[in-house]
């Protein structure tokens, strides 16, 4: 999935992210692109406009960390997005490989937590474990295996998330977070191969290189039991495990989001049981 000038994509997709006014140009409604044109970010960057053409372009491949780092000024970008810039522009990148396998005492941890939804996601927003509020909360998609595959592939994301593309759009930034940190994770390119050929809009929301990893954000949920439910999301990164990050939900003390996660609690209990009579044998088994 990698392109043969990966540098010169993501510069072109992050100069169309600028409008002129966020960087103090005029703009007279003439212009035939969106964004901002190579020779304004040239300026802005301190550099001439056949340089960075030539960055554009593939014909330069080694530019310095003062120039990138001048580019990535031009641009606005966040931390994240300039970390990535440099990844392609120095081709300095990671060893370590995504870990998928869950140790259990983290499995343990996790399945504590039975009072809030907490589930395990890797590198590439697979789904490797979940509690059992978790699992309720999400229990409306056919398949709780992958985020990205859930919102753009089944019909019941656009349901249950309040605001589809906020979240669709915060979900492809955290992927592309992933891909640069595992920029040859095969698991990863599946996934991005999967959704290019069957989601338009994952392949449209791809191509802006928005690199966005996604650390907390306050989420709005229409759950099709417990009806709407506010929730806060926290990631937790899994130091032991790269790529890993435990994701749990909380509410606000004595709102009717914290009395809907009261609810998921009893309904996820019940679905235990009824699991473990149709089941006997697995009990007290880590559920993923």
């Amino acid at each position: 999935m990698e392109s043969v000038n990966e540098l010169g994509d993501y510069l072109r997709a992050r100069r169309a992210a600028v409008a002129p006014a966020d960087v103090g140009l005029p703009d007279d409604g003439s212009r035939r692109v969106p964004g901002l044109r190579r020779d304004e970010v040239a300026l802005l960057a301190g550099m001439s406009t056949d340089y960075y053409i030539r960055l554009e372009q593939g014909r330069e491949r080694h530019p310095s960390e003062q120039v990138l780092r001048a580019i990535a000024g031009a641009l606005r970008l966040s931390d994240a997005a300039a970390a990535h810039l440099f990844r392609l522009g120095l081709s300095v990148f990671g060893t370590a490989a995504a870990t998928t396998s869950v140790a259990p005492e983290l499995l343990r941890l996790m399945d504590g937590m039975r009072e809030v939804p907490a589930f395990v996601v890797g590198a590439a927003q697979d789904v490797l474990a979940a509690n059992a509020i978790a699992r309720e909360l999400y229990g409306g998609f056919a398949r709780y295996d992958n985020l990205l595959r859930m919102i753009f592939l089944d019909p019941f994301a656009r349901e249950f998330y309040a605001d589809w593309d906020h979240a669709a759009r915060i979900a492809v930034g955290n992927l592309r977070a992933s891909s640069s940190q595992f920029p040859r994770d095969e698991r990863i390119e599946r996934v991005v191969g999967e959704l290019s050929v069957r989601s338009p809009a994952f392949t449209g929301l791809w191509a802006h290189y928005e690199v966005r990893p996604r650390t907390h954000e306050d989420k709005h949920l229409r759950h099709p039991q417990v009806g709407e439910i506010r929730l806060h999301f926290e990631a937790l990164a899994v130091t032991s495990a790269p790529g890993q990050h435990l994701s749990v939900y909380s509410a606000e003390p004595g709102s009717a989001s914290a009395d809907a996660l009261v609810l998921l609690g009893r309904l996820s209990e019940q679905e235990v049981v009824l699991t473990d009579q149709a089941n006997p044998g697995e009990e007290g088994e880590p559920r993923s």
